[in-house]
């Protein structure tokens, strides 16, 4: 469908339009690491709670997966995306007035019901708008606008913490929202429904939106991909996005502000390898390195860092969680090779199912952790050894994720 690839011009500005949610998306993903001291204070959280409230943004994200990519077929990008966004804007407002920790969990909720397409949705417009080999690149470029995002999650929101207060930085990120379905609805184009394959035709009666994923469940390269996407892919969000903050805290030693520029270092080199990645894929594929390859060699670098970090404890700091991130970037490869392993019809669900998997995991790791630190507070080990204790667990569930992958991946 040749007729649908967008000029050059007019992709830079779909780039833009998509990369300006995706900043304020990664932003409000990973604020939590650096408000993690301020919050903790004010509310008397404990490790599972600021898990739950970090982990409240993915579980609302992940219940949106489902039905999302149904309508991203159905409707495309930009309607979508558009209607989304509108509820991360309640969503934010509803955190700088909470006060509890039940509105902030519920107003987290309702920020990642809000930017859950923000990802998605360009993903689904660049499988048809731009020609195979850019697609890598997009999404590549994608994440590091994300990182830029994260970027933005550190300092720049330590510095403004005792300018405005964290309420007030809720109301602006609410109003960048607004500019930013602005932006969207002007350069976004329309979406001109795909007629799928005759073979994977969509029977005439009506089908549930569970049922309408079965092929994408039963996909033999989804499912090789599926405990990697969890454990793994989910595992780097988890701690990008909270545990190094407070590891570097009450483990390394580290003050809030130092933690604070430990994070944006961090987040430096996620968007430095997001940038490479995006320069070097293209090459890479060329001479038959696909995702696959890539991921099978790549992954054990992150087992060596995980090992590192546990043995290490106090020793480990922003450095090697940096190296823990810049290692785990080869699963990101995974998210567009799902994309691409399905007809265009089908891109949409294959990539929101995937995503609900990730973001399940991200979920189930903050919470989980901060579930097993307070555990082995309460069996007796200090807060550093049940850091890395809790640490120890998520590298086993990661090795066995990675064996599955290995076992399975020749299927697909």
């Amino acid at each position: 469908m040749s007729h649908d690839v967008l000029s050059r011009r007019t992709a830079v500005w779909v780039f833009v339009a998509f990369a300006s949610a995706y900043f304020l998306s990664a932003l409000l993903r990973a604020i939590t690491a650096t408000l993690s001291p301020t919050l903790t204070l004010e509310f008397g959280l404990q490790a599972r709670d600021l898990g739950l409230l970090a982990g409240g943004y993915f579980l609302g994200f992940s219940l949106t997966q489902l039905p999302m990519g149904h309508w991203l077929d159905q409707h495309g990008p930009k309607k979508v995306v558009l209607s989304f966004l509108g509820v991360a804007v309640v969503g934010c407002l509803a955190f700088a007035w909470a006060t509890d920790f039940g509105g902030l969990l519920l107003a987290r909720v309702l920020i990642g019901v809000g930017v859950s397409a923000c990802l998605m949705a360009p993903l689904t417009g660049y499988r048809r708008w731009l020609v195979l080999e850019k697609q890598q690149r997009a999404n590549a470029w994608m994440l590091m606008t994300g990182a830029f995002g994260m970027l933005a999650s550190t300092l720049p929101v330590q510095w403004l913490l005792p300018v405005i207060g964290w309420r007030w930085m809720f109301v602006g990120l609410a109003l960048l929202i607004v500019l930013s379905m602005a932006l969207m609805a002007w350069q976004v184009p329309k979406w001109r429904i795909a007629e799928p394959p005759a073979a994977t035709r969509t029977p005439a009666k009506p089908v549930g939106i569970l049922a309408s994923y079965k092929q994408v469940w039963a996909h033999p390269y989804f499912r090789s991909l599926t405990p990697m996407g969890f454990f793994n892919y989910g595992g780097l969000i988890a701690m990008q996005t909270l545990w190094a903050g407070p590891w570097m805290i009450k483990v390394a030693g580290y003050t809030s502000l130092e933690a604070a520029t430990g994070l944006f270092w961090i987040n430096v080199c996620m968007l430095v390898t997001f940038w490479i990645w995006g320069l070097v894929t293209p090459m890479l594929y060329a001479r038959g390195l696909n995702a696959n390859k890539l991921m099978t060699y790549g992954v054990p670098l992150n087992f060596c860092v995980q090992i590192y970090i546990v043995l290490a404890g106090a020793d480990a700091g922003a450095l090697h969680w940096a190296l823990f991130c810049i290692s785990s970037s080869f699963v990101s490869l995974a998210q567009p090779a799902v994309g691409m392993a399905f007809p265009t019809a089908l891109a949409g669900r294959a990539l929101s199912a995937y995503n609900l998997v990730l973001f399940l995991g991200v979920f189930v790791v903050q919470w989980g952790m901060g579930l097993m630190i307070d555990g082995f507070k309460t069996a007796g080990w200090q807060e550093p050894q049940a850091f890395q204790c809790a640490m120890a667990v998520f590298f086993a569930c990661c090795l066995v994720s990675y064996g599955y992958f290995l076992k399975h991946k020749s299927d697909s």
